[in-house]
């Protein structure tokens, strides 16, 4: 089908889901999530902070409680004699709950919700400096520190959060004071930050500045944010030893983290410019916030160099270091990428804010060229790793998913104390949980790009869409448990344009198209199959492959050999010790085994469950730790696999997601 169509810019109005999944998730984002956040960070209830890797008793005084909206109370001077408790980007837990309660405010109207958060906008703006300055740590307790070490006092990543969310809140509610406070932190980083004299010519250890001051400069076209957002960009890794520098001045022995000395700049992914970066390294979350700022730089300025650099940064996580959900990440030493191939299991770090990150990178490099790939990684991160951070009750979160997991392993072992086998009511460190839910919150915004003539449909998840003239499309789904898609398109000015859709990865050797009731041949660019849109009424069915795919990892990820996983659509499966017996690891898939795959409406939220008896089971029948020249005796079994982001919502057990072969 031909692509020559040309006609005036199309523009997306207006999105409703209707998926039954994501409704039932966006619902409880809505109803149960935002509320228990707010009432968490305001101190109203007592919930059960991990005492684990995440929690560092050197920033609270008292109990662990969250402090957040305590800390900006004092900062605008509501309570007076105080200290500032928590980490230094307390704000931020703050931040990126008003931005998911900016979300949800727009499907889900709650005139008490919006007063919460007219109030914590209007908190934020008494806390702002005249200059625009806020991050509360330094104005509370250490205003001769600002700026002054900037590889770990995390202001900018702080603002960066906050602009964020003013931006997603003035969007949504029109509150103006919102955008106000944001325009006002990035001018002020606009007269600290350059090459002038009197300027600091760096940037923050935690990107995310970045992509906030791109997402500013699309609301309000300001080119200042955008030179900003280059300089931060290109100056990161120009002067390899800026930190050490600041540093020495700052007095060694003032750092917040001392143990982040023994990382080196490549932690901060800062050891040399981006557009000489082949591979992404040090800590995951914040290489790939820089990345999203990278990819969004690059397709608004049209610059080569840094596009290349997007590129290729893409392609080493995407192919050489991601992990089968989605999930990025391996090491919790300094919750970063080590290297290609290297993918273990059970001692993976897999933050989801790294999956929350790793959708922002994937929705910008889609934005800028549209290839299924990018489409397919928004999908793996959305029913996946970004997915399995939050319970199915919406109170509960995972700052770590491990691809294997024992609760012995857990409580024994100090190299995977980091693995918990039961999800947290919060967290010391409680970047995760907010962040979770500003994503599914806002999933409305990652179903459709649009570009000229061009309305691409990217992700099978139901919606009524609205677009400029007149047109609306209406895509009827139950994805991810089953793979009839139909398309609906309305477009009553008959207007010319273009409409794509996605072939999924996992489906890209088996589909079928129906074009207005005639079944079609077509041919796909990047996985992207286009169609001429003229008439006033069109209909397009897909169908997709929903068979259970046996998954292979790349030879060189030693970690499995030997081994599969199971994936069914975009939903990559494990088993659980609920479903059966101890030991896990004994299981063995037979050869060429059959699948049966059963909708079950009233486990874990309503879940397609498959089964295999193509199974054996392996079993220890001698005490002795080594034998010769024995074999394990094996038994026909039964095994039962249940969605990896449902996991860990029932018994605490064992789980898998990489089984034997």
């Amino acid at each position: 089908m031909t692509k020559n169509i040309k006609s005036n810019a199309i523009q997306l109005e207006k999105v409703e889901v209707t998926s039954p999944f994501w409704k039932r998730y966006r619902d409880l984002v809505a109803e149960v999530v935002i509320p228990y956040q707010y009432e968490t960070l305001s101190d109203e209830n007592d919930v059960e902070i991990a005492n684990d890797a995440f929690t560092d008793e050197r920033f609270y005084d008292d109990d662990l409680k969250s402090h957040a909206i305590e800390n900006l109370k004092i900062a605008a001077g509501h309570s007076k004699g105080k200290k500032h408790q928590g980490m230094n980007f307390q704000d931020t837990d703050v931040y990126k709950w008003l931005e998911a309660a900016a979300y949800t405010l727009e499907y889900f109207p709650d005139e008490e919700m919006q007063k919460k958060t007219d109030e914590i906008v209007d908190l934020i703006a008494q806390a702002q400096e005249k200059d625009g300055y806020l991050s509360t740590l330094f104005q509370i307790d250490m205003p001769e520190r600002k700026f002054k070490r900037l590889d770990q006092s995390h202001e900018l990543y702080s603002m960066g959060h906050y602009i964020e969310a003013g931006v997603a809140y003035y969007e949504v509610t029109d509150n103006y004071t919102a955008l106000e406070i944001a325009k006002k932190m990035a001018d002020h980083l606009y007269e600290i930050f350059g090459y002038g004299e009197n300027q600091i010519p760096g940037y923050d250890g935690h990107p995310e500045i970045e992509l906030a001051l791109m997402r500013l400069w699309e609301v309000t076209k300001d080119d200042r944010y955008l030179e900003l957002t280059n300089f931060f960009i290109r100056e990161r890794g120009e002067d390899p030893e800026f930190f050490d520098k600041q540093n020495m001045i700052d007095g060694v022995d003032n750092a917040f983290w001392p143990e982040l000395k023994e990382f080196g700049i490549r932690y901060y992914f800062s050891d040399k410019p981006v557009t000489c970066q082949h591979d992404a390294h040090g800590h995951a979350v914040r290489c790939v916030y820089f990345c999203a700022g990278l990819a969004h730089l690059a397709r608004i300025t049209g610059e080569k160099d840094l596009q290349d650099a997007a590129d290729r940064l893409w392609k080493n996580i995407t192919q050489k270091q991601m992990y089968i959900t989605g999930n990025v990440g391996q090491t919790k030493s300094g919750e970063a990428f080590t290297f290609d191939y290297d993918l273990p299991n059970d001692t993976i770090y897999g933050e989801t804010c790294a999956s929350v990150a790793m959708t922002f990178f994937a929705r910008q490099m889609l934005a800028g060229e549209f290839k299924s790939e990018y489409a397919d990684v928004i999908e793996k991160e959305l029913f996946n790793g970004a997915l399995s951070g939050m319970s199915l009750d919406g109170t509960h979160y995972f700052y770590v998913n491990p691809l294997e997991a024992d609760p012995k392993s857990s409580a024994l072992d100090p190299n995977k104390k980091h693995v918990l086998t039961r999800r947290q009511a919060w967290f010391g460190t409680a970047c995760c949980p907010a962040n979770i839910a500003r994503l599914v919150a806002s999933v409305d915004r990652y179903l459709y790009e649009v570009k000229d003539d061009v309305i691409l449909a990217h992700q099978y998840i139901a919606n009524s869409t609205q677009f400029s003239n007149n047109i609306k499309i209406e895509q009827d789904s139950n994805l991810p448990w089953n793979g009839e898609v139909t398309f609906t398109i309305s477009n009553p000015e008959k207007s010319q344009f273009r409409f794509a859709i996605r072939i999924p990865n996992w489906s890209k050797d088996h589909f079928e198209i129906i074009v207005n009731d005639k079944k079609v041949k077509v041919s796909d660019e990047e996985g992207i199959v286009y169609f001429n849109i003229e008439d006033a009424e069109t209909t397009i069915e897909l169908t997709l492959d929903m068979q259970v795919h046996i998954v292979r990892a790349n030879r060189q990820v030693k970690e499995n050999i030997n081994k599969v996983a199971l994936q069914s659509g975009p939903v990559v499966y494990c088993a659980e010790e609920t479903d059966n017996q101890s030991k896990l690891f004994d299981y063995q898939l037979e050869v060429n085994p059959e699948f049966k795959v059963a909708y079950h409406p009233d486990l874990l939220g309503g879940v397609n469950v498959i089964t295999t008896r193509d199974v054996t089971r392996l079993q220890n029948t001698v005490d002795d730790l080594y034998t010769f020249d024995t074999k394990p005796k094996a038994e026909k079994s039964k095994l039962t696999m249940i969605p990896y982001y449902a996991w860990a919502n029932r018994d605490e057990g064992e789980m898998t997601v990489w089984l034997h072969e």
